[in-house]
């Protein structure tokens, strides 16, 4: 049995970012310009950043994995799923961890407790991070949407986007990072509901209001 998880830190400012590709430079952008401090990494070296830092602004900065799992007080993982085994662990104890992956099979390879359905994405995730509270985050968006989709709360057909999550603090946490990006947040539940909106789901990647998007969820078929 794994160690219990550490509760929730309370302040969060600072957002490390694990991954540098199309969704996790526009995570990047997005939480700069919602005031947080953004220490953002990938598997080529903080001098390969210097471009993405600096469009950003002085509020980001470049950093290894490590750093960034630890400057963060909360951390987005958005790294290829064949990469997680690489994702740091004590640094990210007790904190909430923003995934934002889906099974590629292509990139990859087969793994079989997700060809069986035996786990999912999100699981795997949690597995490899036992005292972090993983939550299913902007998986189901595509990049270039995510800067350029939002609109304010209340909004007539506000997009609506999918948490899941085994920590009800950690769904509150998205539920406000979605408001601020200008999303509405639908629960879809626990991590092993998570597959409800991963790829070739009726959720997955579609503009969707919160009405839509309950219905997709529902129409899942595993």
């Amino acid at each position: 049995m794994p160690p219990p998880r550490a509760p929730l830190q309370p302040s969060m400012t600072t957002v490390g970012i694990i991954g540098a590709g199309h969704i996790g430079s526009a995570l990047a952008k997005g939480f700069a310009k919602n005031g947080y401090d953004v220490v953002i990494a990938n598997s080529r070296g903080p001098e390969t950043l210097t471009g993405l830092v600096s469009s950003i602004g002085d509020n980001a900065r470049a950093a290894t994995a490590h750093d960034a799992a630890e400057a963060g007080d909360i951390v987005v993982v958005t790294v290829p799923l064949k990469a997680i085994a690489e994702v740091p662990v004590a640094p990210l104890a007790g904190k909430t961890v923003l995934d934002t992956n889906n099974y590629y099979f292509e990139r990859d390879g087969q793994i079989s407790e997700l060809d069986e359905k035996k786990t999912t994405t999100s699981q795997m995730l949690q597995d490899h991070l036992p005292q972090s509270h993983v939550v299913k985050a902007f998986n189901h968006i595509m990049a270039a949407d995510i800067l350029t989709d939002g609109s304010p709360a209340g909004s007539e057909n506000r997009r609506a986007l999918a948490t899941s999550s085994d920590s009800d603090e950690a769904v509150a946490l998205v539920t406000r990072v979605y408001d601020e990006f200008g999303f509405d947040t639908v629960n879809v539940g626990p991590l092993s509901e998570s597959w409800r909106v991963e790829r070739d789901q009726p959720a997955y990647v579609v503009r969707q209001n919160a009405e839509e998007l309950t219905q997709n969820l529902a129409r899942a078929e595993r």
